[in-house]
């Protein structure tokens, strides 16, 4: 029989990810700060973790998600491709909401690129006529924090991140902000059988794992 206390953290997970999913809000912290207000439920101890709120977040679009949703996602997959094909040169791999089919409202596709130097891909963009701006992120790889510039592209009608990583960090993906195992990654071939239909994403499978 399910505890209160249970029920109360189901409950707190099924609201983050609606919240995540409906609103936009991209940061599971503040989903659930968000939740538990709207839910006027306290304690610190019954939050759900990341990882059980992604999976209601995957739940919630298998029983629920819409036409217009569904439409959206594969729209952010189909552009995602797109770039990555024209940037093939920098190894890009799609990472996050976007290949895993968690991607809320309003969420832009994230790449991950390697090159020489930040420089030398920015170049690239700019030779290809993509126009970009640039920001930072902060990933956390072998239990350190580290800061990576990046390049964000409109491709309407979608927004996509694409962070710079030296050549060598091919070999070693930042930890999950979910469960803080490596990131998965996809490249090109995979996504674009992912596009075309011929690979299962988390919508319709089992837990993919690294």
């Amino acid at each position: 029989m399910m505890s209160g206390e249970h029920r109360e953290r189901e409950r707190i997970a099924q609201e983050s990810a609606r919240i995540m999913l409906d609103e936009g809000v991209r940061d599971y912290a503040a989903a659930k700060r968000k939740a538990t207000e709207q839910l006027m439920v306290g304690g610190r101890a019954n939050l759900p973790s990341n990882l059980e709120v992604e999976d209601a977040m995957l739940e919630r679009r298998r029983l629920f998600a819409d036409a217009d949703e569904l439409a959206e996602l594969q729209a952010m997959r189909e552009v995602a491709l797109r770039v990555m094909r024209r940037l093939n040169g920098f190894e890009p791999r799609l990472v996050g909401g976007v290949l895993k089919g968690t991607a809320g409202a309003g969420a832009r596709a994230t790449l991950h690129v390697f090159a020489e130097s930040p420089e030398t891909f920015l170049i690239a963009l700019m030779d290809r006529g993509l126009r970009y701006r640039e920001a930072e992120r902060t990933l956390r790889i072998g239990g350190v924090q580290r800061s990576f510039p990046s390049a964000v592209l409109r491709v309407d009608p979608v927004e996509v991140e694409a962070l710079i990583f030296p050549l060598d960090g091919l070999r070693q993906a930042p930890s999950s902000p979910v469960d803080g195992r490596p990131v998965r990654r996809a490249g090109v071939d995979e996504v674009a059988e992912l596009v075309e239909g011929r690979l299962a994403d988390l919508l319709g499978a089992e837990r993919l794992v690294v």
